[in-house]
Order: C-alpha cells, then structure tokens, then sequence
C-alpha cells in the first residue's frame, strides 16, 4: 500500500477536527440550550394535568415564531394580583398586619390618634370594631400607618416589619408565604420572555420595598394603590413625602386603567384569585389575539385556606360563574399544586 501524500494527511486531520468540533458545539449545546433544559425542569411544584397542560401550550405557541399564535417578545406581557395570587391573603390582607402593628407601636407618639374610633378599636385589640365601619374605616387605618412619611421612612418601616413579624396562624414570616408554584409560573414566562408585572389593590410603596427579592419584579413592574405625595425637603433633605389624600384605587376597573397608565400595553396573560380582579382578566382576554385569562382558586383547606363566594376577603363569584364562557382557567390549589409553600 502507497503511503498517503501530505495532501491526504490534511485532509483527514481536517475532517477529524470538525468532527470533533461539532461534537463539542452539540454537547455545548445541550447544555447550555434552555429550551433543553427547560424540558428537564419546569413548573416543579405543579402536578401534571390540565391546567399546567394549558398554561405551556399557551407560553410555546406565542413564542414558538414558525406558530400563528406567536407574539413579539417585546409585546409579552403578564399581569399578577398579589394578595391571594402570588402570597396569601388570610385571615386578613398581611399590608393590614402592617398598619395594626404600626398603629400600636406608634400611638404614644401621636395624640391626635385618640379621635379615630378605628384607631382606638385597634389599640384595645378589637379588630372586628375597627372594621366595622367599612371601606372608611380601612382607609383611615391605611392613611394613619401609611402617610407623613418620606418615601425612605416607609420603605424602612415596611422592611423591619417584614424581619420581625410572622404570620398568626402558621408562624412563618410573612414574605415565606408566597406560592412556590407562582415563583415557578413567573419564572418560567421570564425564561420565555414574558415581562411580569403585579397590578395589585394593596399599596404601591408597601409592594415595591420587597417584590423585587420575593419574586424578582422590580419596583418599577408594580402597579398598586397609591396616596398622593409630594416634593419637599425634609430634614435638609429633598425627599418625596407620603401624604394623607388618596391618589389611586388599583381594584376592580382601576385595575385596567392602572394597566393603562402605568404599563401602556394591553396583557396577554393576566392572573387573580378574587372578583377585584374580574376587570383585569376581562380587559386582558377581550383583545385580538391569544390572551390567557387565568384564576387561582383557593381549594386547600388543609395546607392553605379553602374559600371563595362567602368570603369577606377574596371573594369569588363573578369569576367563578363566568370563568368557563370568558374560556378563563381556574387554578385548583388543591388539585394542581403539589407544593404551597417554598420549603
């Protein structure tokens, strides 16, 4: 047999060379592609059935770009309530634990506190009396703990009251009792380049100190109600001032016109748990194109709380009558979710 020319030697060096090249780019690849991986590993704590069927057909078909349905990534847009939605929300709405708390480690400082009757009804630990007078008396509660306060005040209230405070019934602090299974959801539309935003009746200043860490939303991705403020200086600083008027109502129909305002963009996916989100999930799915409506029913009485049409926080009524003909999808807690909490 003639000995191969250099010519040869080349070529065969060459062709092994990519060879192994493209192994190496393939096992890179893999690696490193998230859609393989995503395959792997996603929406851990959901269990396998419809509504997690629904919820990735939807999210593959807007960002699959060969699918009629699919969606520009920089119009992928997903809105989340809070209270109920993404943390719980009972026995009472956790920004109220805030105010209560405020209120009874403040009072002495304040004497003019002694003429609100839901303030005193807070004071002799009547909470069933200081709700007793309604919207009203909620706001009067909100405005006492919330206003006259520079922005950097309430954001250090609201932070040491989260390091300290816990949860009456389950013990754990309050910002653990978010949904293992919605830090997943919000993951997994960012990976598929969703922005994910909270529009939420609670209040814009409490949300934006801690939503960041807890769910990895920025401040400026949280649309809440808000008190009016003002620019001024405050101890020989110029600070924004909290003040005791209210600005915006970010429930019911505000919830679109926060949408509006804040984002500019209409929703393709929009998340509630209550009939104060009913409006959002209307203005969301009532648009050209795909648009997934979605509600978090509160099923799990035994590792989280079963309610829904009697309840006096969250109720479900509306939505709950009119989730199959809007092709809305309910969320069975119970059922869907294998994991609550995060461990």
């Amino acid at each position: 047999m003639k000995p191969m020319n250099k010519s040869c030697i080349y070529i065969i060096i060459i062709i092994n060379l990519s060879l192994i090249s493209c192994r190496t780019n393939e096992e890179s690849d893999n690696k490193n592609n998230p859609v393989v991986a995503e395959k792997m590993e996603f929406l851990e704590s959901w269990n396998e059935g419809p509504s997690k069927a629904r919820i990735t057909a939807f999210v593959e078909k807007t960002t699959d770009s060969t699918s009629t349905d699919f969606i520009p990534k920089n119009e992928r847009i997903a809105v989340f309530d809070n209270d109920g939605t993404l943390w719980s929300e009972k026995p009472l709405y956790f920004q109220l634990f805030y105010a209560v708390d405020f209120i009874k480690k403040h009072a002495a400082e304040h004497p003019e506190w002694s003429k609100s009757e839901a303030v005193q009804s807070i004071l002799n630990d009547d909470l069933n009396g200081a709700l007793a007078g309604g919207e009203k008396a909620l706001a009067e509660l909100m405005m006492v703990s919330h206003a006259n306060m520079t922005e950097d005040e309430f954001a250090n209230s609201v932070r040491e009251w989260l390091s300290m405070s816990k949860h009456p019934i389950t013990g754990k602090p309050f910002n653990q009792m978010i949904f293992q299974p919605m830090l997943e959801l919000l993951d997994y539309l960012r990976d598929h380049g969703y922005k994910t935003f909270i529009v939420s009746g609670g209040g814009i200043d409490f949300l934006r100190v801690w939503a960041e860490e807890a769910y990895g939303i920025p401040p400026y991705q949280v649309v809440g109600s808000s008190l009016k403020a003002k620019y001024e200086e405050v101890d020989g600083k110029l600070q924004i001032l909290k003040i005791p008027e209210l600005n915006f109502f970010d429930d019911k129909g505000g919830k679109p016109v926060g949408i509006h305002q804040h984002i500019g963009m209409k929703p393709t996916i929009a998340v509630g748990n209550s009939d104060g989100d009913y409006e959002m999930l209307e203005y969301t799915t009532n648009s050209d194109g795909p648009r997934l409506g979605i509600y978090i029913h509160h099923t799990d009485s035994i590792r989280e709380y079963a309610y829904d049409r009697e309840s006096s926080i969250g109720k479900l009524v509306k939505g709950l009558d009119d989730a199959e003909k809007n092709h809305w999808l309910v969320v069975d807690m119970a059922k869907d979710w294998e994991l609550i909490y995060p461990n």
